[in-house]
């Protein structure tokens, strides 16, 4: 297959580039800076250069395509104050390339997420989220909907709901976060009694995932990328502070915000989700270490030590 993908140098884009051209496909990333095309050159795929908001780029890359894998998100607009119109660039760019794939039956894959879809219970892949209130957040929940009910416009479309911790050597997401407010603080925290769960996949189990659903996912499906169900934050804070070789402290509701900043809105997500009906319909085999294990190796502590030099 000829895949186009989108997000193709990023965290978890620069695993699945590998994944399909290892499988024998023919990838197309797009790239908008000189440094992801690079990239992309030297992992062997075809570069197309652009952005999210070049929409007739992403149109005719979708036509010219077997299939689409969209993991791009204007991640640093979101996470500086900007998640309204980050959103709705996204909704922009996957309505384009969801119709340029109408009635061809190839496949769509879309990255999504799995942070608070229910929360307190195990999530599971025939669980909808609930669209309701005005929080820009919901935009990414109304997207996912939407590729979903592509299927009946005949593209062969798949949700791919993410777990909150993509980890891997690298990483820059929640768990370095984590490590930087504990070096910040002195503690290393987590909330109330810590019993809150988080889902976790291994980077390279995620691009096997994406590769097997723009592969084989029929159209309509809703994926789980979660190896482990949920990862109490309690034990995640203890690897931490041992690492670290600091106390390990329960952080009250009322200094959340004090404490984790940005991030007080997440921690306290119990968000446990299953991943039984992903494993038995698509052969999908976790085989990375597990979030608690990726944490002992020590290279979280390394790259956090070498980014403050």
């Amino acid at each position: 297959m000829r895949v186009f993908v989108t997000g193709a140098s990023g965290w978890i884009g620069s695993a699945v580039v590998p994944e399909l051209i290892g499988a024998g496909h023919q990838v197309v990333g797009l790239a908008r800076s000189d440094a992801s095309a690079e990239a992309l050159t030297a992992a062997g795929a075809e570069v197309v250069r652009g952005s999210l908001d070049d929409l007739d780029v992403l149109r005719a890359a979708a036509a010219d395509s077997d299939g689409v894998i969209h993991l791009a998100f204007k991640h640093d607009v979101a996470f500086s104050g900007g998640f309204q119109s980050a959103a709705e660039a996204d909704r922009r760019a996957v309505d384009v390339l969801t119709e340029a794939l109408v009635g061809s039956d190839r496949p769509f894959v879309l990255a999504s997420g799995l942070a608070g879809l229910k929360p307190g219970r195990v999530a599971t892949e025939q669980d909808m989220p609930v669209i309701e209130g005005d929080s820009p957040v919901l935009i990414r929940a109304i997207t996912a909907q939407a590729v979903l009910a592509c299927a009946e416009r005949g593209v062969r479309s798949s949700v791919v709901r993410l777990s909150p911790t993509c980890h891997g050597d690298g990483d820059n997401g929640f768990m370095t976060s984590l490590i930087g407010t504990a070096r910040e603080k002195g503690v290393s925290g987590y909330p109330g009694d810590g019993a809150n769960r988080w889902p976790a996949v291994h980077r390279l189990d995620a691009a096997r995932l994406f590769r097997l659903a723009v592969e084989k996912a029929p159209a309509g499906t809703v994926l789980h990328g979660a190896a482990e169900e949920g990862v109490p934050l309690r034990e995640i804070a203890e690897v931490i502070g041992r690492q670290l070789k600091l106390p390990t402290v329960s952080v009250g509701a009322e200094d959340l915000a004090g404490h984790f900043g940005w991030m007080s809105g997440f921690v306290g997500l119990d968000a446990p989700a299953s991943n039984a009906a992903t494993r038995a319909l698509l052969d999908w085999d976790p085989t990375g270490p597990s979030l608690l294990a990726d944490l002992e190796e020590g290279h979280y502590f390394r790259a956090t030590e070498d980014s403050t030099v």
